[in-house]
């Protein structure tokens, strides 16, 4: 029985977080694949841990591993810490609002189980599935970003930046990870980018972007983090 190892950083989203563990119940694997969820409530200071223990509670059928970080460390820290906890065959990156849809895994599933593929990133920019109309700035230094991690690793990717990255359980726990932040996408880009015979793929996801008013966190700094850590593990191959 093959199992999808998901991993849910959480940080002061009491707005959404219930939401998405719902969706995530609701959600049926192709080929009867079971779900282990990893949430990581990071330091969070709203009612996020309170939400998400009532949820455990309620839903004791699920394979559900809760852990807190004592302060708030960042989400790459998070997923570092579900990395190590997952026991799936495949792990994926889910974050804790409504950016993403649980339902389209099956999506990146397919050709993992397939057998054709050992990486599969979702795209927000391939496909004609809904994506929601944000800002331009938003999506243009993502293009950017991708196009600088491209260049650096070889690859034609067309969404470096995607929240969903399905992996090959065994891959992602072979990699070193260093980045705290929202420097793990480009970081764990690069890292795979350098492993012999690595099969990526894409494939096309939609997109339901929020506004800095809805809880949106990431800034122009992180883009900046992004750019360094492009050059530092892609350009400059550091480990």
């Amino acid at each position: 029985m093959k199992i999808l190892s998901i991993i849910i950083p959480v940080y002061n989203e009491e707005k959404t977080v219930c939401d998405i563990l719902n969706k995530i119940e609701n959600v049926v694997l192709l080929e009867n694949i079971k779900k282990e969820l990893i949430i990581i409530n990071d330091g969070s200071t709203d009612r996020s841990r309170i939400i998400i223990d009532e949820f455990k509670r309620k839903n004791k059928h699920l394979n559900m591993n809760v852990i807190s970080h004592k302060t708030n460390i960042g989400k790459g820290a998070s997923i570092h810490t579900g990395i190590k906890e997952a026991a799936g065959d495949y792990i994926i990156i889910q974050d804790a609002d409504l950016e993403y849809e649980p339902e389209e895994y099956n999506s990146l599933l397919n050709p993992m189980i397939n057998g054709t593929a050992d990486v599969v990133f979702g795209s927000r920019f391939k496909g004609n599935k809904p994506h929601r109309i944000l800002f331009l700035w938003h999506s243009t230094g993502n293009k950017i970003l991708t196009l600088l991690s491209n260049l650096c690793t070889n690859l034609n990717l067309t969404d470096m930046e995607t929240c969903y990255k399905m992996f090959n359980a065994s891959i992602l726990k072979s990699l070193n990870l260093k980045e705290k932040r929202f420097g793990f996408e480009p970081e764990v880009t690069a890292k795979i980018s350098r492993i012999p015979d690595i099969r990526i793929y894409e494939v096309g996801i939609s997109y339901y972007g929020r506004s800095y008013k809805e809880g949106k966190k990431i800034n122009w700094k992180d883009g900046f983090r992004a750019i360094f850590c492009i050059l530092k593990y892609g350009l400059l191959r550091m480990k």
